[in-house]
């Protein structure tokens, strides 16, 4: 079994990468969305953020995770605050998937603040996607984001050079989607694949 982080700043392409990498063969498991099961209406980290935000955040009956967003992305103690209990349980729900994985897979943790909670070490391999900064704003833009909420996301993560410092393999996504997939799919079968048979 091979444990792959698979990182990159807001707009830098890594979501497309993963889908990539599950198309080839490998277990892909995001970060994101465990960060959005662990706060799920009924879970104690739900309660625990309502306690310290108040309804205003409520949509629903849900978090709304857009105001949320607002609130930490303007405030670092409230941002350092939500990821002190959310964190820890991301950890615990990729760790059960991982047990329940067959052996010999390739399991790739598509994390986007690897750098910034310290967690390179716990993989074996780190795959970094990097873009420069004007191409990363032009595709959040085009997914809908407004320019401000690009800016505090880029403010709150590292930048691509800090990345490429714990990073493993740095893949250039400056281009096209074919010259990605061309990337990945030449890092699956030269890297990924034959590591993870070795470990077999």
């Amino acid at each position: 079994m091979l444990i792959v982080a698979l990182t990159g700043g807001i707009g830098s392409g890594k979501s497309l990468a993963g889908e990539y990498l599950a198309s080839l063969g490998a277990i892909v498991i995001d970060s994101d969305q465990l960060a959005r099961d662990v706060v799920e209406r009924g879970m104690p980290a739900f309660d625990e953020i309502v306690a310290r935000f108040g309804d205003e955040i409520l949509q629903d009956g849900s978090l709304n995770r857009a105001k949320l967003g607002e609130i930490v992305f303007s405030d670092s103690a409230a941002r350092i605050w939500l990821e002190g209990i959310t964190h820890p349980r991301i950890r615990e729900a990729f760790q059960e998937l991982v047990e329940s994985a067959p052996e010999g897979s390739v399991i790739v943790n598509q994390i986007p603040l690897l750098v910034e909670t310290n967690a390179a070490k716990r993989f074996d391999c780190v795959i970094a996607i990097s873009a420069p900064i004007d191409v990363r704003r032009e595709r959040s833009l085009a997914r809908g984001m407004k320019g401000y909420e690009f800016e505090k996301r880029l403010a709150a993560q590292v930048s691509d050079l800090d990345r490429a410092e714990i990073a493993d393999i740095v893949v250039d996504n400056s281009g096209d989607r074919e010259s990605l997939l061309n990337a990945i799919e030449e890092i699956w079968e030269s890297i990924l694949l034959p590591r993870a048979r070795a470990q077999a």
